[in-house]
């Protein structure tokens, strides 16, 4: 049997750049070359496309060769070009694309794979947009039953009175997947300066109250109504909020919190928090893998948190170690993932 290629996309236009680089050497590490003939495609931060040999930090040399992924499903892959002229074409089976935040899990290049007609990991156009607006997933979640936080959501250059809130409340991107530009903000002198960290971010911005009980996520992971998941983890916070990717050392677990998992909740309790993370995802369509991030409050009631469409593959990532503790290590975790990227 022939190997399938596969183009795995890596870095990217978003604050989350660097971050996508560490799950594409993760990737790197673990697919398997007996069944699959990767094709790394690093993207720098502003936006050209370039071959490189592996993952890595240094992927943008004068050398390069630049890469076009072909909307023309006829070429089905790859146009790599050497000083602007057509240097060859490689035909690809699939598309990882390892990008995280925006351009990534924003539904933009989800939409130049359909262009194309290649399958690729993850959600489609649809969901990944209404995942990636925080907005729009509260929206959703609503309507599938599922409580959120009390939350405001300011469009460009609209002001807010900060006199309304109860604080403490957390001032967000209101389309982001990371830490970045948010803030928990204690009082009304502190309320401005978190909404402009935000919009460095993103022009929109939410605003939420905190919301007690403790922070857990489930990860999912199938098309259709044949879904897994991994084993429910929970983030235990000594102060602050959760900000791994900001940390200095996040493969040393984060400065602000542990991540624990198992959860140290009951077989019961765990098992119903699946079946909701299972009906969350099926309701916002999404396909071959997501973290549904919720809270978990005193008298087991769950509220919204978010839905990250393509989480991080780090040492550190959550999604890979609660599947590593469902039993799916990452060789066999890649392998299902492109398998369902075919199949749907």
């Amino acid at each position: 049997m022939s190997k399938l290629t596969v183009a795995i996309l890596f870095g990217g236009a978003s604050e989350e750049h660097d971050v996508s680089i560490k799950s594409a050497k993760t990737v790197a590490e673990n697919i398997d070359t007996d069944k699959y003939n990767p094709i790394y495609i690093g993207i720098t931060r502003d936006g050209k496309w370039l071959l490189a040999d592996t993952p890595n930090n240094d992927f943008e040399k004068p050398d390069a060769l630049h890469v076009i992924l072909s909307p023309d499903e006829s070429v089905h892959g790859l146009i790599v070009l050497h000083e602007a002229k057509l240097h060859e074409i490689i035909r690809v089976d699939a598309v990882f694309a390892m990008l995280h935040g925006k351009t990534g899990e924003d539904g933009s290049v989800q939409g130049l794979f359909e262009l194309a007609r290649i399958p690729y990991v993850g959600c489609d156009i649809e969901s990944s947009v209404l995942c990636r607006d925080k907005t729009l997933t509260y929206m959703m979640s609503n309507r599938a039953g599922l409580a959120t936080p009390t939350h405001w959501a300011l469009e460009e250059g609209e002001q807010v009175d900060s006199s309304k809130f109860t604080y403490p409340v957390f001032v967000k991107p209101a389309r982001s997947g990371s830490s970045f530009g948010v803030n928990k903000v204690h009082n009304e002198g502190e309320l401005q300066a978190a909404i402009d960290d935000a919009r460095i971010y993103d022009n929109k911005v939410l605003i939420e109250e905190a919301v007690p009980g403790v922070e857990i996520g489930v990860s999912v992971l199938g098309n259709g109504l044949d879904l897994t998941t991994g084993e429910i983890d929970q983030i235990n916070l000594t102060h602050g909020f959760f900000k791994i990717h900001q940390e200095k050392n996040p493969d040393r677990n984060a400065n602000d919190a542990t991540i624990v998992v198992p959860a140290p909740i009951s077989k019961e309790l765990s098992d119903s928090i699946k079946e909701t993370a299972k009906k969350i995802y099926m309701s916002f369509g999404c396909s071959g893998l997501a973290r549904i991030d919720m809270y978990l409050q005193e008298d087991g009631s769950l509220v919204m948190n978010e839905i990250n469409t393509m989480p991080g593959f780090t040492s550190y990532s959550r999604y890979p170690a609660m599947m590593a503790a469902a039993g799916v290590q990452m060789p066999e975790l890649l392998d299902k993932l492109i398998t369902l990227a075919i199949e749907k």
